[in-house]
């Protein structure tokens, strides 16, 4: 049988919430002790929510963002599980290793920190063209929102970070990134962009999220073989 408590104590240390603030680390939403076959993930609540959990006949949820959820609208015995901060760093565009796999990148190395907390990786790809690399990208995450070109076609490095200033995009460059791919294109970091040339693919702060999602489903699946986890169609 597995409990709401066990799948919290696995997730806090997954993401190593011990690094966040106790107000930014997450975990129980909703306590309950009714035993969890299926599990859902989602983002955040939609209007159709509760005929969802109802429908896939759900033991507990997981939300990235639940404070609009409609506990009254649930039974009573649903636990709910929650993660903000943590997942965004540790499953979006961030210091995320199991994204650098996919991405194809190697040699990872920290770009960027906050409250001492990586928020970005540099790491090293076969070299191919930007617009090769750009089209395994808009796969992996289901589209691009902006794509600017840098100096070089060919490309060998690249920053993933999950945010974008002037400072961050100039220290990619001058590590010798040839893209940065970020969440969101951010206006005060447009200078450095066009002085440093460094080629931009934005894939938008949903299919990052989106993305994230999935990995933790996978995650998960792969910790318990018997626990079903469930994505909204």
């Amino acid at each position: 049988m597995i409990e709401l408590n066990q799948v919290v104590q696995f997730l806090d240390q997954f993401f190593a919430v011990h690094r966040f603030n106790d107000s930014e680390r997450g975990g129980i939403y909703r306590p309950s002790t009714r035993a969890i076959a299926r599990l859902g993930l989602a983002l955040e609540p939609w209007p159709h929510l509760p005929a969802w959990v109802q429908a896939e006949r759900l033991d507990a949820l997981f939300l990235h963002r639940p404070w609009q959820l409609p506990l009254e609208q649930l039974a009573p015995d649903i636990g709910v599980i929650s993660y903000h901060l943590a997942f965004d760093e540790g499953l979006t565009l961030g210091f995320n290793p199991r994204l650098a796999e996919v991405l194809g990148m190697e040699n990872l190395s920290v770009l960027g920190e906050k409250e001492g907390r990586a928020i970005g990786m540099l790491g090293e790809i076969s070299p191919q063209s930007f617009a090769s690399y750009c089209c395994c990208v808009a796969e992996i995450f289901g589209g691009q929102d902006a794509v600017q070109a840098g100096v070089r076609d060919e490309v060998h490095r690249v920053a993933v970070v999950g945010a974008m200033t002037d400072k961050l995009v100039r220290e990619a460059a001058i590590r010798g990134a040839d893209i940065y791919i970020t969440g969101q294109l951010r206006q005060p970091a447009r200078k450095a962009l066009l002085e440093t040339r460094i080629g931009l693919i934005v894939v938008g702060h949903r299919c990052s999220e989106e993305w994230g999602l999935r990995a933790l489903a996978q995650v998960i699946a792969e910790h318990w073989s018997q626990l079903a986890v469930i994505l909204p169609s």
